[in-house]
């Protein structure tokens, strides 16, 4: 077998361990709060994902939590609200918890196989570069994105030349992962 064919199946297979963990949670979360998120407008996805993020950065930086949430733990958030939001933008956003818990997994699994597909694309492209990046990069450009993406909102969709908010949603979601895949299977 081909080292590369080896190394993208390899990533397929983690990719899609990492996500089950990450839908595990939501489901729970689902049961306990139902859907509750589809009140949020994108602009508290994009800003409960920045908490998620900022967070990472500082425990990151300071080596120390006094929360028991680790950096596992916030990225699978991220994952999570990154789904969210585009769930959010494909449905807008509602008054109440308007779905069913069956249908918010229904789009769940669409989003995560759209992320799962992106990233093959590109790891394709990019020779699986990211098993060569530090976790600690892959939070740094999560928060790029998360700039790029209040800087979006902001002029309400309406840019020159750049992808929209969906795009650096699902970004968000796969450097996610990749700092998921090297903490559950390591570096």
């Amino acid at each position: 077998m081909c080292p590369i064919y080896k190394e993208m199946k390899d990533t397929r297979q983690q990719f899609e361990q990492v996500i089950a963990i990450c839908r595990d949670l939501f489901s729970k979360k689902l049961h306990d709060y139902g859907p509750a998120w589809r009140i949020l407008r994108p602009a508290s996805v994009t800003d409960q994902i920045f908490i998620k993020a900022n967070r990472i950065r500082s425990i990151e930086t300071k080596g120390v939590t006094l929360v028991d949430e680790d950096i596992r733990s916030e990225f699978i958030a991220i994952v999570n609200y990154g789904i969210v939001g585009l769930i959010q933008l494909e449905l807008g956003h509602s008054e109440t918890a308007d779905i069913t818990n069956e249908k918010a997994l229904e789009f769940y699994d669409k989003y995560a196989k759209q992320a799962l597909d992106l990233m093959l694309a590109k790891n394709h492209d990019y020779d699986e570069a990211w098993r060569s990046m530090r976790i600690s990069s892959y939070t740094d450009l999560i928060l790029m994105k998360i700039y790029r993406t209040k800087q979006i909102e902001s002029l309400s969709g309406q840019t020159l030349v750049s992808e929209g908010v969906d795009a650096n949603y699902m970004d968000m979601i796969n450097y996610s992962v990749f700092g998921l895949i090297k903490i559950e299977f390591g570096e």
